[in-house]
């Protein structure tokens, strides 16, 4: 791999050279750090097991190394790069993997870590979506995530990847992190802080990462990094585990956090020791049993994670002022109810109780039941999954829903050839060898679906949403047509 030439202000180097323990070597860290990140992708496997995926991509002579900390998780080597990139590979359009930094699966790993399952985990800066795809699968799509991003150009990003993932039991929501310690107190078994830093790890992937960096951005952003993890801490219900994780190197902003918050509410944080997280988790860790992954330990970017314990409640915040407005969705009644449950069966799409329908003018959703208890405490921008719209003739179903819910065993289902699929993610319609049975069709390709058709004639009229049409290089006439 080429070396890439990485800027570094004097005094960042100063800082490192305090803060890298003994044990490691100050030459390994700048030569890792000119070296390029490599890639690495997590197995969804909301859709997919690791093993089938194995099978699947083994005739493209990909060269997969097993993250660590994530039995789903690989760095990819591939030699067809320049001809097909990773985000145009059926695979990867279907949903079957997220293409994540490797590092940054170690905060779902230590989330769940010691066998915990919580019911309801909120992701306080959750854009693009790489953390709450891995919690949601770690959930088995089961429970409720509140998945939060402050930046609202970043919602649209963050939904797509949810959908794209079939992915049913995440609530977006769009505040200052700030806000949830008052607005929702106690309500959360698990969170997760990613918190926004100075980013000081990512030099590997972006060579100007540290262009503005500078020690007094470090205290400003530590500042903020506060009062998020107290806000944080008041929405965690006693009993419940927090992970605090940056993308950054220095003290200040990731020890020195964890420790204020012990200083604030004393025996109520106890530090949970990641030093079994994986085998290798030893190389990393510090005194009081958090992570500190220097880029040379694993080769992977720098990162910080600790994993907190609230033993008990501390005094409330004072209850926010704001008005939430009214919640414009109702129940289904249970006789409506079951009457789109049997279309939909009709269909091939499927859920369980723990999704419940709503209903908003000639729309029908279905949000998590374990959301419910936060419905009313703060505005969403997007909750559960769009099911269908209604009209005279019945239900108009809604493509997030055919990715999340079908059954690809149902007669409905219709599998494409590589070029039919193709012609579908370019937005074409597809004239099918053989015409399939049923007017309403479940589209599928690599047995999972992507999409839903009408068939009229002897051809299926395209239904793929317009936003996600693709033009360019795509899966087929390449490595991966066997």
């Amino acid at each position: 791999m080429t070396q890439h030439a990485v800027y570094f202000p004097e005094a960042f180097l100063t800082q490192m050279r305090e803060a890298m323990p003994a044990s490691l070597s100050f030459d390994d860290f700048l030569a890792a750090c000119q070296r390029p990140l490599r890639r690495s992708i997590r197995v969804n496997t909301l859709k997919i097991t690791v093993a089938d995926f194995l099978t699947l991509t083994a005739p493209y002579g990909w060269s997969l190394t097993p993250v660590p900390w994530c039995e789903e998780g690989f760095w990819i080597a591939r030699d067809d790069e320049d001809s097909l990139p990773l985000g145009s590979t059926a695979e990867h359009l279907s949903g079957l993997f997220y293409i994540q930094e490797a590092s940054s699966m170690l905060p779902v790993a230590a989330l769940f870590a010691d066998g915990n399952m919580p019911e309801r985990v909120m992701d306080v800066a959750a854009a693009p979506g790489s953390k709450t795809t891995q919690i949601a699968a770690r959930m088995g799509n089961r429970g409720a995530i509140l998945a939060n991003e402050y930046a609202a150009s970043r919602v649209k990003v963050l939904h797509a990847n949810i959908s794209r993932c079939g992915i049913g039991n995440v609530a977006l929501t769009h505040f200052d992190g700030r806000v949830f310690g008052a607005a929702l107190p106690e309500m959360f078994d698990a969170i997760l802080l990613d918190a926004p830093c100075s980013g000081e790890g990512v030099v590997r992937k972006d060579p100007d990462a540290l262009k503005n960096w500078s020690v007094e951005s470090n205290h400003a952003i530590a500042a903020t990094q506060r009062e998020l993890i107290d806000s944080a801490f008041h929405a965690l219900r006693p009993g419940g585990t927090l992970v605090y994780s940056t993308c950054t190197l220095n003290r200040e902003e990731n020890e020195a956090v964890v420790h204020w918050l012990k200083g604030q509410y004393g025996d109520a944080v106890e530090f949970l020791p990641l030093a079994d997280l994986f085998p290798q988790a030893k190389q990393a860790l510090t005194a009081e049993g958090f992570l500190h992954v220097f880029p040379q330990i694993y080769d992977c970017e720098g990162f910080f994670v600790a994993r907190l314990r609230k033993t008990a409640s501390i005094p409330p915040l004072p209850a926010p002022t704001y008005k939430v407005g009214n919640f414009p969705f109702a129940p289904v009644k249970d006789r409506d109810a079951t009457k789109i449950v049997q279309a939909a069966n009709a269909l091939g799409l499927k859920w369980d109780n723990g999704m419940r329908l709503w209903q908003r003018d000639k729309e029908l959703w279905l949000f998590p039941a374990e959301i419910e208890p936060v419905i009313g405490k703060v505005r969403f921008s997007r909750l559960g999954i769009k099911l269908a719209e209604t009209h005279n003739k019945g239900f108009r179903w809604q493509h997030e829903a055919v990715i999340a819910l079908a059954d690809v065993t149902h007669r409905t289902a219709f599998e494409l050839t590589p070029e039919e699929a193709e012609a579908w993610y370019r937005g074409r319609d597809v004239y099918p060898q053989h015409t399939p049975d049923t007017d309403d069709v479940l589209v599928t390709f690599q047995h999972q679906p992507i999409g839903l058709a009408k068939r009229i004639g002897s051809r299926l009229k395209n239904s793929y949403p317009r936003e996600l049409v693709r033009d360019g290089k795509l899966f087929t006439g390449n490595a991966q047509k066997n």
